[in-house]
């Protein structure tokens, strides 16, 4: 099991650093392609606009595949998608090709979850699921830095031809490590009843959680780097470091979420939502002092992305037999997290309210995920059928002994 998880987790930490390096060279993009950098924005929307709409196609179109021949397939088409990015003439076409290269993202996650989960068996699920994510954590500690400075010496394209590598890597890991788990049989999820799954209010208050919960932490995540450098006072060498300090505060928290869910999911999921409003609100106080916004930094890592592995946890247990759209779907959510935060922090910003505005957004986004984590307990509290009580047991009266006649 271990091996085959290490295969998982070469696919994630593949996709995260294709996903988020994208940032990190936007400036080299940008200038070699002849745009502006607003313009050059496109090739991370046009990834997360990929992400939400291919993660539940794909896997409503590979339904009746075996999940390792579906991991196979979609890492496959990553690794296309980023060797024809690393080749694109045009910021339109490098938009297409990045749209086409967030598609797999969703389907690649919800089966992988499912794997990961089916391995382990009852009571390590969480803790296997975060060790697939730990690649897509630590893509933000070695990847995404490792990849900017290739950028900055070589070209972006040398750090996509790369990533495409990284890919190569992954689907071999898959193919020879992962266990075929066959082809769905009848009585397993087929198309209708994974669509059917969304007929439960759990699920989609379960995405919405993850929806406001997320958002918070990308609200204050998309504008570290001006944070850093205007409000704390650090270098943009300093900042690359604090943005791997960030990373490890990523894989520190997946770590621990993954643990935390496979004790108690709910009051996981309570924890990690007031640990991110917590944090955040903090930062309003602390990003002044280099040393405490450091500290914050790892903090706002941590709390915010151990929230992934116990959600994963819920949305699977609240899917019932169909977990690979849902898993998908929260993938779907992830994106969508990111994209309202990011427009959350940017308004407030652009109304002139201060770089610091956006740590009030995540505050306020984090209560509203809060909100939706007690309404979704409240739910199972009433749903969960009463024990009944075992009815008293009627005292067996025994006759007295009667004396023997003589």
């Amino acid at each position: 099991m271990p091996f085959a998880l290490v295969a998982l987790a070469v696919g994630a930490f593949g996709i995260g650093t294709a996903e988020f390096v994208m940032m990190g060279v936007l400036p080299q993009a940008a200038a070699e392609l002849g745009v502006s950098i607003p313009t050059a924005g496109n090739l991370i929307s046009g990834y997360a606009l990929g992400v939400v709409v291919g993660a539940p196609a794909l896997t409503l179109l590979g339904a009746r595949l075996s999940r390792k021949t579906m991991l196979v397939l979609t890492m496959s088409m990553f690794t296309a998608g980023n060797a024809l990015f690393a080749l694109a003439p045009s910021a339109g076409v490098g938009v297409f090709f990045r749209f086409l290269t967030g598609l797999p993202h969703g389907a690649f996650f919800g089966a992988g979850a499912v794997v990961a989960a089916t391995m382990a068996g009852p009571g390590n699920r969480a803790k296997a699921v975060s060790m697939m994510f730990m690649g897509l954590t630590l893509a933000n500690v070695v990847g995404v830095p490792l990849g900017t400075l290739l950028g900055q010496q070589f070209g972006w394209r040398a750090t996509f031809a790369v990533v495409s590598v990284i890919g190569v890597a992954g689907v071999a890991a898959i193919a020879r490590l992962v266990p075929d788990q066959g082809r769905p049989v009848a009585g397993q999820a087929a198309v209708l009843e994974q669509l059917a799954a969304f007929r439960s209010p759990q699920v989609w208050l379960a995405l919405a959680i993850v929806t406001f919960g997320l958002g918070g932490t990308f609200a204050v995540l998309s504008y570290l780097t001006p944070i850093l450098t205007d409000v704390s006072g650090y270098s943009p060498t300093g900042v690359t470091l604090l943005l791997a300090l960030a990373g490890l505060g990523m894989t520190a928290g997946n770590f621990l979420g993954g643990r935390i869910a496979d004790k108690a999911v709910m009051p996981g999921v309570y924890a990690a939502l007031v640990g991110v409003a917590a944090v955040l609100g903090l930062f309003t106080f602390t990003s002044g002092n280099k040393v405490a916004a450091a500290v914050t930094v790892f903090a706002i890592g941590a709390v915010g992305f151990m929230v992934a592995p116990i959600m994963q946890a819920l949305v699977m247990d609240k899917a019932g037999g169909a977990p690979s759209l849902v898993s998908a779907a929260l993938q779907s959510a992830f994106n969508i997290a990111n994209s309202i935060g990011a427009y959350a922090g940017g308004l407030v910003i652009a109304s002139g309210l201060g770089l610091l505005a956006p740590n009030l957004v995540g505050v306020a986004l984090a209560a509203i995920g809060i909100a939706l984590a007690a309404t979704l307990g409240t739910m199972d509290r009433k749903k969960r059928p009463e024990v009944a009580q075992p009815e008293p047991v009627p005292a067996v009266v025994r006759p007295l002994p009667q004396p023997v006649p003589a």
